[in-house]
């Protein structure tokens, strides 16, 4: 199926009489004959669910949907992109390690690896996404387990070279991992670049309504966990908690990731989506291949009007010709990019700042990526925790505008804009 059908049909298909919509499964434990069926699951000998803390119904519909949207082969949903983001990460990274991180991702996930992770006993090295060969090389070390980076930068809006990263992961003998939050799998299927490991905020375009926060991890299905076993013993060695049970040979490399992520992170943490909020994600995924492209038109035509506004000091936009990075978004994003935008006025914070007081459409919001018009100074904001050289560090400075065009006209949201800019 193309993307477009399977946004409606994929992840379900109703039998005979069954509901036309997704189910919800809004029930906390389910019911067995036998004390021995119950076991089987506890073994992992058999599917099934037995209390949502780790898993329901709901939540695996979905999931599968946008699996089949990513060309992965496995897939798991999480309370919020950052529980996405963390899980991808801690479970093939543990105290000890070592992850390549490119600098200019989301504040919110730089402080999760930079602070939190790192009082776990796992280093990260935060590099340029357009740094030279030497110093990409360089960046790795003995106790390296993974690459993270976004498609789309947020808010930088740097595009990242995946196939590029992911030779180099490759020959590492580690995985790359790729949140794909910005383009979604309608404009950019990492996998197809080399990527092992997909993640998204489903909170952002993918339910594009401000009504359910969520996250998704997606598996790949292509890293052999086996071949690189010294590297990975969580996957390659046996689970004393599950029987010795050794992940990568019983699910295979189809299976593996997201099998131990859901058994043992989500059974631990319990960062699981509510099922009410599967549902609520499984009807913005329905019109995502139709709003997606009026998101990237409406916001092409607001990056033409600021790049010729006097009062405007610089626009960077990747579906913009002429922007740094539209060679690259070409090659990885041909049909669009997304509909975010990142800009400054002249005269920096202070002018950024009253330019936003006066906006009437457009709404100041830390949300990004929905039908509404949102905007946002990340560096007063979002990015708050990050000093003025790691925002500078990040893409991120202190006089950037962060503006996530929505579904209005397009011409409701420049004139809003003119009257803003005086």
């Amino acid at each position: 199926m193309e993307r477009e059908t399977m946004c409606i049909q994929a992840g379900y298909t109703p039998k005979n009489g069954e509901s036309r919509m997704i189910p919800i499964i809004q029930s906390t434990t389910f019911k067995y004959d036998t004390s021995e069926d119950m076991g089987k699951l506890f073994d992992l000998e058999a599917s099934g669910y037995f209390y949502t803390r780790l898993q329901n119904p709901t939540n695996d519909m979905v999931a599968a949907k946008i699996t089949a949207l990513e060309g992965g082969t496995a897939g798991m949903l999480t309370s919020s992109g950052q529980a996405a983001n963390f899980f991808s990460v801690f479970n093939i990274a543990t105290c000890g390690d070592h992850v390549v991180c490119a600098s200019t991702i989301y504040g919110g996930t730089f402080n999760l690896f930079n602070v939190t992770m790192r009082k776990m006993g796992i280093d990260f090295t935060f590099i340029d996404p357009d740094c030279t060969d030497e110093e990409l090389e360089n960046a790795f070390k003995p106790n390296t387990k993974a690459v993270f980076g976004e498609t789309i930068a947020n808010p930088a809006l740097v595009v990242f070279d995946i196939e590029r990263f992911a030779k180099a992961a490759h020959a590492h003998g580690v995985p790359l991992i790729v949140d794909n939050t910005f383009a979604t799998p309608i404009n950019c299927r990492p996998f197809e670049w080399g990527a092992d490991i997909v993640t998204h905020s489903t909170t952002k375009y993918m339910d594009g309504h401000d009504t359910a926060v969520g996250g998704a991890i997606i598996d790949g299905g292509k890293f052999d966990w086996m071949a690189h076993a010294d590297k990975f013993p969580g996957l390659t060695t046996p689970d004393d908690s599950y029987h010795g049970i050794t992940y990568a040979e019983k699910f295979g490399m189809g299976g593996a990731f997201i099998t131990k992520c859901t058994a043992q992170l989500m059974r631990d943490f319990g960062s699981i989506q509510a099922p009410m909020n599967a549902f609520f994600l499984n009807l913005g995924l329905e019109s995502l291949a139709v709003r997606m492209p009026r998101h990237c038109e409406n916001a092409l035509k607001v990056a033409q009007y600021l790049k010729g506004h006097d009062k405007i000091a610089w626009v960077t936009y990747p579906g913009l010709p002429g922007d740094k990075y539209y060679e690259r978004a070409q090659k990885y994003m041909p049909n669009g990019t997304c509909g975010v935008i990142s800009f400054g006025i002249k005269g920096g914070r202070a002018a950024a700042e009253e330019f936003m007081k006066h906006l009437k459409v457009a709404m100041i919001a830390t949300h990004v990526a929905d039908a509404h018009t949102c905007v946002l100074h990340p560096a007063n904001s979002t990015h708050r925790q990050l000093t003025d050289e790691e925002l500078i560090a990040g893409g991120v400075g202190p006089d950037l505008i962060r503006l996530s065009v929505g579904l209005e006209n397009a011409n409701d949201i420049i004139a809003d804009l003119e009257q803003a800019l005086g």
